[in-house]
């Protein structure tokens, strides 16, 4: 009989009763019905419905409008562990900044042979037009959503970055108000830090990033795709929360240099956009010219100083999965030092010896489109079937430089409430970070995915994974 392989519970941890951070949470819990909890659960679950807090599934024949599952047991974290993971997201959102400023410049890291002229040059995400673009105090990516993984009691691993347009925030607000909710008495218990303040945090991070042309306090907007987007709730949510305007492509136009958007008293001009909406659809004049998503213009606009656009334009490169395997080096280069958080070992099947070692192990690893995104696109070695490994090989030989690979993680478990109780599941967790040129601010907490699946380590809400509340515990 095969070994059950071992996975870190942050809950129990070596199954000698509960670790420290949920000693409180658990001396709670064991004085709780589980029947009552249940219905707890159900309770809150109707509270979503009824807040509309929904996403899109596409790619299924037709679209479907789903709710998240909403797990009721907290995954909680020390102020210790907190500590170094926001000395290191501080550390890598920097680098980032660093990182997009000299490829649109100077390029001192190709020129010092510590990043392939070709992982630039030949990548989709690479925008020639903003060559030379300086925004404000030199910050491309305003909102980044750090994915991380847990294998042990100190082993934390950055597993992508979202430079683009990192979503999920929401999320991570309605399931802290939610809890806060249906248990207080459990707050009155256990000391956990805000996350409330995130949209006053947002407001006041974009505003610090206003144009030159902005000599007053600068106006911001939320520009969506409209309501058929998967992220439109989060987008309409984080409008109202910090008190500014969602727009959509049809209520901007460009006027005297600068971007207006229609109101009743006529066109206002924006200072701060910050933008949901992809690259390719944001300016037809620059981009897709089928576009009826963006602004006409608006890249022009935004190269002259007259709009600041968050996050900025072509800072997708940041989160490509190959330049991903690169960051401990830009890391390096732009800071000085090693890198607080470890990336995860990874093969770039660009590079002929990586191809075949990935080819050869397919059955163990994980390969992931190097543009992909959601859980899409990707193999799991271990829970795919002989005709998936069968049909991903062919794509890795047809075009390898589209993926990379990486080692099945042995991923940190926290329950779930099941039927029966508490049941280990795999997690992740995306924690948010504002840069400014005032600096970067780091949100204590961020969304906890859970794989809702027995075994399942794909933790993506479009491929059935629910979500946690997350708690930083007070010093």
């Amino acid at each position: 009989m095969a070994n059950t392989p071992r996975f870190y519970d942050e809950m129990f941890g070596t199954g000698d009763g509960p670790r420290a951070p949920y000693r409180d949470y658990d001396a709670w819990f064991s004085g709780e019905e589980v029947n009552n909890l249940r219905r707890k659960s159900m309770q809150a679950e109707a509270l979503f419905r009824l807040t509309g807090i929904t996403f899109n599934v596409y790619g299924m024949g037709e679209e479907t409008e789903r709710l998240i599952p909403f797990d009721i047991v907290p995954r909680i974290i020390t102020a210790k562990e907190w500590s170094t993971l926001e000395r290191g997201i501080d550390q890598r959102v920097r680098a980032i900044n660093s990182f997009l400023h000299d490829i649109y410049h100077r390029q001192e890291i190709i020129r010092a042979g510590r990043v392939p002229a070709e992982m630039i040059a030949r990548n989709d995400a690479f925008l020639p037009q903003m060559i030379g673009v300086a925004p404000p105090g030199n910050i491309y990516t305003h909102i980044v959503g750090t994915d991380l993984v847990r294998t042990g009691e100190n082993d934390f691993y950055v597993l992508e970055d979202n430079a683009r347009t990192p979503s999920g925030v929401s999320y991570m607000l309605e399931n802290r108000e939610t809890m806060l909710h249906m248990f207080p008495e459990l707050f009155s218990q256990v000391k956990v830090r805000r996350v409330s303040q995130y949209p006053r945090s947002l407001r006041r991070s974009l505003a610090a990033c206003q144009p030159p042309a902005c000599s007053d306090y600068p106006t911001v907007a939320v520009l969506t795709p409209g309501i058929h987007n998967s992220a439109y709730y989060e987008h309409a949510f984080l409008a109202d929360q910090m008190g500014v305007e969602l727009v959509e492509g049809a209520d901007l136009r460009v006027v005297d240099g600068r971007v207006a958007m229609r109101t009743t008293r006529g066109y206002t001009p924006i200072d701060v956009l910050y933008r949901r909406v992809d690259d390719d659809f944001l300016d037809p004049m620059n981009f897709n010219a089928d576009s009826m998503l963006g602004v006409p213009g608006i890249l022009d606009v935004y190269r002259a100083g007259g709009i600041t656009i968050a996050n900025a334009p072509g800072t997708g490169i940041a989160d490509d999965k190959a330049i991903y395997s690169y960051m401990p080096e830009i890391v390096e280069f732009y800071t000085g030092e090693k890198a607080i958080l470890k990336n995860v070992p990874t093969y770039r099947c660009s590079e002929p010896e990586a191809l075949k070692y990935v080819l050869d192990n397919l059955a163990e690893l994980v390969v992931k489109e190097v543009h992909g995104s959601g859980g899409y696109g990707m193999l799991v070695g271990p829970a795919a079937s002989k005709k998936e490994i069968a049909g991903f090989r062919a794509k890795l030989m047809a075009k390898p430089g589209n993926y990379i690979a990486q080692p099945t993680l042995s991923l940190s478990t926290v329950p779930i409430l099941t039927k029966a109780g508490l049941a280990p599941r795999h997690v992740d967790l995306r924690p948010f970070a504002l840069a400014s040129p005032k600096g970067v601010e780091i949100i204590p907490g961020g969304l906890t995915r859970v794989a809702l699946k027995k075994g399942s380590l794909v933790v993506n809400s479009s491929q059935g994974g629910g979500t946690k509340d997350t708690w930083v515990l007070e010093d």
